[in-house]
């Protein structure tokens, strides 16, 4: 994360001096006609022509390569928590069964019904019997059943593990 952090903030420190020449630049207000050269020199243009290169491979190709660097590992969810393959089976599950209605940063959701599960951190027994028995106590409703056996346990270990981080 703090690669990804420096890596930004040298793009934006880039951009801005990049501006800051361009402004400055502008309102030099250039030269009188009678002190111009002919033209620019070939030592000139070539000077020009390598530094227009290394500013464009610097921000086309290193910042690009530091960005993908910098990106999290797939096995590894919000807060530095590793995911085991069971894990990694309980995301997969519960963005397509729990995510439309529960929050969970680990797995994207932002859903809205049921209770942020970030906030509640709830011990894998609780999502077990919520997910085995669901939920109705006048504020929604959890249906029973939703995700079962070896689902349903990968569903309970991911929630448990990475709610909160």
């Amino acid at each position: 994360m703090f690669l990804a952090v420096i890596t930004a903030l040298a793009v934006v420190i880039t951009f801005v001096v990049v501006g800051l020449v361009v402004v400055a630049a502008a309102f030099s207000g250039g030269r009188r006609q009678s002190d111009r050269p002919s033209g620019p020199t070939r030592g000139n243009r070539r000077f020009i022509a390598v530094l227009v290169t290394v500013v464009v491979l610097l921000l086309g190709v290193l910042v690009p390569a530091l960005v993908i660097a910098s990106a999290k590992d797939a096995g590894e969810a919000p807060g530095g928590v590793e995911l085991t393959a069971a894990d990694e089976h309980g995301r997969e599950v519960f963005a397509q069964r729990c995510a439309t209605c529960h929050t969970l940063v680990a797995a994207n959701a932002v859903g809205k019904v049921g209770p942020n599960l970030d906030q509640l951190r709830p011990p894998k027994a609780l999502v077990l019997d919520a997910v085995q028995k669901g939920r109705a106590r006048g504020q929604g409703q959890m249906p029973a059943g939703l995700v079962d056996g070896e689902d349903a346990q990968d569903v309970a270990t991911f929630v448990a593990d990475v709610a909160g981080h």
